[in-house]
């Protein structure tokens, strides 16, 4: 069932049934990615970066309980001398091996037995009569929840060391694009939403934001493309990073993308458990913000700030208007993006020409999340809800805004107003970029 962006007229049953489809695609995930493996690399920390896959699935259980069975439905807690070690402000993940956690068994039960009530609390609840329940926010964001930790748990997949459990065929091949970058032209458009039903508090409320003219690529920056920055010596030419960035590059020696290797001539990553040599046309994937900043500079552009980013997402130069996707209204079907883990990688420049921009930007949605040039905060009017610790004590200038998903996020948590945001170190993400430029007055004539 497509959403759509005002859902007023929604009866509860239409709501009742898109819940329940979206939270059984979030747990058949899940279970997926939790039964590829077996129970000694469950509870295993395959990185410090990382918790063990089991932690994620019990706190994908617990937080439905907190915020379902027991604040949304009223009903008794199913495990209530777990919340603390659920808690991820209580402990870091460096120290959640160390933790008495339930085994892979009981997480398992535990988990199945606080779904089978959260049915029974969809089908006897109102949806209606508070905030929480409006439109099912609850529910929504429940389901949100569980996706976003879907994809942490492929990233730890990807840190697991071995042969590769996780399969999945190839997205469609790409296809030369016609420029490398378009003209955004300058003028106001509505950023964030006030309308999306399930949007969460960093994405709201709507505001108008004047942007000047700018050029963005097309396109997100290939491998081949960073590869060209590589062998030029980028990695060894401090004027083209920021300072922070350059010491965090001598600390770590960091020589290419997380998971990279080079063999000779020849570059070779590792994915899931496949060494293979690394494609040219997929965009660059594992780098920092640091490294997205520092090639855009070698390459005399720059990372656009998240309000261009949005721009050229969202933008109807037609209507004035902004849309909830690059391609419209509809949610994402399989001809627009590359989501869902559907693939194991990201698809060449070109391969979703269904998802492209009015003004041909392309695969905005999907792939890989792009590094922005702006820092997390919260837009004017910002008010906390649900709870302050999703968004809100994380706005600041420790983090950095990613965009636009990646093939391992999953369509209920993409939206052309979704806003992620990590360290500006991190590359165990499923993180990318594209470049943005300042627009010459000799180009607007």
């Amino acid at each position: 069932m497509t959403i759509a962006p005002s859902a007023a007229d929604r009866t509860p049953e239409d709501w009742r049934s898109h819940v329940a489809e979206v939270l059984t695609r979030s747990r058949n995930r899940s279970q997926m990615l939790t039964d590829a493996v077996d129970d000694e690399d469950l509870v295993r920390q395959h990185s410090p970066l990382m918790s063990p896959l089991v932690w994620d699935l019990a706190h994908i259980g617990n937080q439905e309980e907190l915020w379902l069975v027991r604040d949304v439905g009223g009903r008794a807690p199913v495990r209530q001398d777990i919340d603390e070690l659920y808690d991820a402000f209580k402990h870091a993940r460096t120290d959640r091996p160390s933790l008495p956690l339930l085994g892979p068994a009981e997480a398992r039960h535990y988990v199945s037995e606080v779904r089978d009530k959260v049915f029974d609390v969809l089908e006897h609840s109102p949806l209606d009569g508070r905030p929480l329940l409006e439109q099912a926010f609850a529910f929504g964001m429940i389901a949100q929840h569980e996706q976003q930790h879907a994809e942490t748990m492929l990233a730890t997949h990807q840190l697991r060391a071995g042969a590769a459990s996780l399969h999945a065929a190839s997205p469609p091949p790409g296809t030369r694009l016609p420029a490398s970058e378009v003209l955004v032209p300058a003028g106001p458009f509505t950023m964030g939403t006030s309308t999306e039903p399930w949007a969460l508090d960093n994405e709201r409320p709507a505001h108008m934001v004047d942007v000047a003219d700018y050029f963005i690529d097309t396109a997100a920056v290939t491998n081949g493309q960073y590869l060209a920055f590589i062998e030029a010596g980028g990695y060894d030419e401090p004027r083209w990073w920021n300072a922070e960035g350059w010491a965090h590059r001598v600390k770590s020696r960091l020589t290419g993308p997380l998971f990279w290797e080079r063999d000779g001539d020849t570059w070779w990553r590792v994915r899931f458990g496949v060494r293979e040599q690394v494609p040219v046309q997929e965009p660059v994937m594992h780098v920092s913000f640091h490294e997205a900043d520092a090639y855009a500079r070698w390459a005399g552009k720059r990372l656009p700030t998240e309000v261009e980013w949005e721009k050229a997402a969202r933008w109807d130069p037609a209507t004035g208007r902004s849309r909830r996707y690059p391609w419209g209204d509809e949610d994402p079907g399989p001809d627009h993006a590359n989501l869902g883990q559907r693939h194991l990688r990201p698809a060449e420049a070109g391969a979703y020409p269904g998802g492209a921009s009015p003004l041909g930007v392309h695969q905005l949605i999907g792939d890989v999340w792009e590094w922005t040039s702006s820092n997390f905060s919260g837009y004017p009017g910002f008010t906390v809800f649900p709870y302050a610790e999703y968004s809100l004590v994380f706005f600041g200038s420790d983090y950095k805004v990613l965009r636009g998903g990646s093939f391992g996020a999953d369509a209920v948590a993409v939206r052309g107003t979704f806003r992620n945001w990590d360290l500006p170190i991190r590359r165990q993400i499923f993180s990318g970029f594209r470049c943005a430029r300042d627009a010459r007055p000799e180009e607007l004539s």
